[in-house]
């Protein structure tokens, strides 16, 4: 039996006035919603990565307050026929103003401001399940410690047993 390998992903959940910043994207299916999150990549911790990936999809400073959790969904993509596991690790905080003259992201046409009301009414172009729970999550006040994931130096420099 082959090993089971979900993608893990990290998303970034951004509230100012009762509204959250999301993406809009283009994916196999279509222009869908999300909030800014993307793949963990080789050897960075969650939480750079979710710093990383904020500034590329918003074009802001993304500074990460708490983790709200981790999340799993699981999607079948028809048009290449995958069936993908996700294990998302979300954190809410802050950014700043967008960076004048920053492109977004390629895949992203742009960023918009919704309020949890907004986004449960298009759940149709949600990219997934995750993005309504996050924001849900958030605006019943979840929020843990940033500590709770903890990164270990051997993400930067591998261990070696001897």
């Amino acid at each position: 039996m082959e090993r089971f390998r979900p993608n893990v992903t990290v998303a970034a959940v951004i509230a100012h006035a009762d509204r959250y910043l999301l993406v809009e994207e283009e994916t196999p299916e279509g222009l869908m919603l999300n909030n800014p999150a993307g793949h963990l990549e080789q050897g960075e911790s969650p939480v750079e990565a979710v710093v990383r990936e904020a500034l590329e999809e918003t074009a802001r400073h993304f500074v990460p307050e708490a983790f709200l959790g981790v999340y799993l969904a699981r999607f079948v993509r028809p048009a290449r026929a995958e069936d993908v596991t996700y294990v998302r690790l979300a954190f809410s905080g802050t950014v700043g103003e967008e960076i004048a003259g920053r492109a977004l992201d390629e895949g992203i046409h742009r960023t918009l401001w919704m309020s949890e009301t907004e986004l449960a009414a298009c759940t149709h172009r949600h990219r997934s399940p995750l993005v309504l729970q996050c924001v849900r999550d958030h605006a019943a006040g979840r929020r843990l410690p940033l500590d709770t994931v903890y990164t270990h130096p051997s993400l930067a420099q591998p261990w070696v047993k001897r």
